[in-house]
């Protein structure tokens, strides 16, 4: 024997062939690596498929949800459109009946103008005449007042005592008689 199979054979980590391991690591390594694949298809596969079941339910749910928020999203859209077609409408509505009732207050208010100006002509006129005659009355006081004051002056600066006491005599005779 030679020198390097006795170095070989004494040497544990040679093995008899160099691709293939020796046969107690073939079936030691297969057992346990059938035991490590049976238990990964027994508990480790159905949690894996039941993760990925999972998921494809929550995005399922999460794109039907997607699609309702979006037809939901549409109908408001629509409903908005309408709306402010609505209040075109209604703001055209308002306007006329605006228009409608100013039109009515004006031709309220100008009937009532009217009734007014002629209730306060009416006053005014009576107010005139009222005045007019009051005027004409005060006037005709303070024209008896003066001519009183006049003729007394005047009879006094015309008249003397003789005269005077001729016309007394007179007048105080004409009341006598007409008894």
């Amino acid at each position: 024997m030679s020198l390097i199979s006795l170095i070989a054979a004494a040497d544990p980590t040679q093995t008899h062939s160099w691709i293939l391991p020796e046969t107690s690591e073939i079936i030691y390594g297969g057992i346990s690596s059938t035991i490590v694949f049976l238990l990964l298809v027994k508990f480790a596969f159905p949690l894996a498929k039941k993760a990925l079941q999972g998921r494809t339910e929550k995005i399922a749910k999460e794109m039907s949800d997607a699609e309702q928020m979006r037809a939901d999203a549409d109908t408001e859209a629509g409903d908005i459109r309408r709306a402010v077609g609505d209040i075109s409408n209604e703001r055209a509505r308002l306007m006329a009946e605006a228009e409608a009732q100013s039109e009515v207050l004006l031709r309220e208010g100008r009937g009532r103008i009217t009734t007014e100006v002629a209730e306060l002509e009416a006053k005014a006129a009576a107010d005139l005449v009222a005045a007019a005659s009051r005027i004409g009355d005060e006037l005709r006081g303070e024209i008896a007042r003066l001519s009183s004051t006049t003729i007394d002056k005047v009879v006094r600066a015309t008249l003397d005592d003789k005269a005077q006491q001729d016309l007394v005599e007179s007048f105080i005779n004409s009341v006598g008689a007409s008894r």
